[in-house]
């Protein structure tokens, strides 16, 4: 990192970044497709026939994120000063211990380390020593661990980590010419963990499903760290003297994201995975997503090329700027004021840019994003993910419009990265630098300000073509906590 990027890092921690200017929040028939079963079967169609022309896919995994904070309440009931299940929370783990998949690794832990299965240390009511069993590095680790390499789910042929049902998923379709090919962010700390994990299961999966993977990692990258600074924005220094930096948060993932070479990009995180008798929804969502992807983009290729080689007139820029206003909701206020001439460079502009499509699914009360017509730093207005901190809390009309949204982001992209001459885009260039994120953090006991990065799915992708598209509450199944295992979608 150079000085000047750390300068500008301390002044956005100072001066903090503009909450974004809101039109609405979208909704079905107002920026969210919902299709109806003839188009569900249609973009089925358009994907399985774009397969078949061999376009590289590629399904790209956030997996960097350590399982901590999905034990959190049972860290707490390690400390705690009494030995029993006292809370909702911890009853509910301990009554349901033997439905987890990691039960059996859990219990021949307890043997190695207590001579006694979890049920025999329960019997006694020692209860705490199952607990930190299961999360100290002398037992199963699982709270050091990252959450991809966690045992999620039991099958009759043994158990499986969300890294492996990953891999199922791009099997099932994200496949072309035989091969799925996936790619998993990771942190350093973990790397040679899923590397080790992938040999071990990679020919099973193979045989399983008949395709070969071609698997493949990455780190976030340093320089895309921030600096942390105290709570009066002077720089926060560590115990040596040293200068804090932090990973930048999600966003930094855009520059991993911007070394694929694909076609089509498949975003997901890895804790949203379901069990196999589960599946079926959620590969045919992903299908659908991904053919309303590619013929959106075939239409936007022969657009541009009509535009490329001037055989236009005004009656087919009158089309194109209905297909930007309508289908991909991107609307400029003073457009019928521009020139044929000043029209062209308009929709040049917006049509060579990135393409995204999303799922959104209805609003059920889950903490996060949701999507928005917001409007860009150009002035016009197009289809956003936005986080509640990107919101003036102060403006009643915002608020109303993100309390009473209709639909929720649960992180289900599929993207297009190439232009409609088969070239890369630089993603960094799409990025809308003034979207990031400052949050209260705390190192050793002592308070910060942490500089996050626009989000992957918020101003990372901010100046992408974005289309929004209701998929069913059945394709979203995250886990937060591990209770959350417990609940149908992750059970046999």
């Amino acid at each position: 990192m150079t000085v000047a990027q750390v300068e500008h890092q301390l002044k956005q921690l100072q001066e903090g970044f503009p909450f974004l200017r809101i039109e609405a929040a979208a909704a079905v028939g107002k920026g969210i497709v919902a299709p109806d079963e003839a188009a569900q079967k249609s973009y089925e169609a358009a994907w399985e026939a774009y397969k078949q022309e061999g376009h590289t896919i590629v399904k790209f995994v956030p997996a960097s994120g350590a399982a901590s904070r999905m034990f959190k309440n049972m860290f707490a009931f390690v400390d705690a000063d009494y030995a029993v299940p006292t809370s909702v929370f911890e009853k509910q783990f301990f009554e349901g211990i033997k439905r987890f998949a990691f039960r059996e690794a859990l219990c021949d832990k307890c043997r190695q380390n207590y001579g006694k299965s979890i049920v025999e240390l329960l019997n006694e009511g020692n209860y705490k020593a199952v607990a930190a069993t299961m999360l100290n590095a002398e037992g199963l680790n699982y709270g050091q661990l990252p959450k991809g390499l966690l045992l999620f789910h039991n099958y009759d042929d043994g158990t499986r980590t969300p890294m492996e049902e990953h891999l199922v998923e791009a099997a099932m379709y994200a496949s072309s010419n035989g091969e799925a090919r996936v790619h998993f962010t990771v942190s350093h700390d973990h790397l040679q963990l899923f590397k080790q994990r992938v040999a071990e299961k990679k020919n099973y999966y193979e045989e399983k499903f008949g395709v070969r993977y071609d698997i493949t990692f990455s780190e976030q990258m340093p320089s895309t760290d921030t600096i942390a600074v105290n709570p009066d924005f002077t720089p926060f220094r560590n115990d040596d003297g040293s200068l804090l930096f932090r990973p930048g948060g999600h966003g930094a993932l855009i520059r991993n994201l911007n070394n694929i070479d694909a076609d089509v990009v498949f975003i997901k995180n890895i804790d949203n995975v379901v069990s196999d008798r589960l599946k079926a929804d959620t590969v045919l969502w992903k299908q659908i997503i991904a053919g309303v992807l590619v013929q959106l983009q075939r239409r936007i290729f022969n657009y541009l090329q009509l535009l490329d080689t001037a055989s236009y007139n005004h009656e087919k820029l009158e089309e194109m700027i209905r297909f930007v206003q309508r289908e991909l909701c991107c609307r400029k206020a003073d457009l019928k004021d521009l020139e044929d001439a000043e029209l062209v460079i308009y929709l040049r502009n917006k049509l060579n840019r990135p393409l995204r499509v999303c799922g959104v699914v209805k609003n059920v009360g889950e903490p996060g994003g949701g999507p928005f017509l917001a409007y860009n730093q150009d002035g016009t207005v197009s289809l956003q993910i936005l986080e509640s901190s990107q919101i003036d809390k102060d403006n009643a009309a915002y608020m109303e419009m993100f309390t009473s949204g209709t639909h929720f982001n649960p992180v289900d992209l599929v993207c297009a990265i190439k232009d409609y001459k088969g070239r890369r885009f630089n993603l960094p260039e799409f990025v809308d630098e003034s979207t990031g994120f400052i949050s209260s953090k705390s190192k050793n006991g002592r308070e910060l300000l942490a500089l996050e990065l626009p989000g992957l799915w918020n101003g990372a992708m901010s100046d992408w073509n974005t289309v929004f598209v209701e998929v069913p509450l059945s394709t979203f199944n995250p886990v937060k906590t591990v209770n959350d295992l417990l609940r149908d979608s992750h059970q046999r």
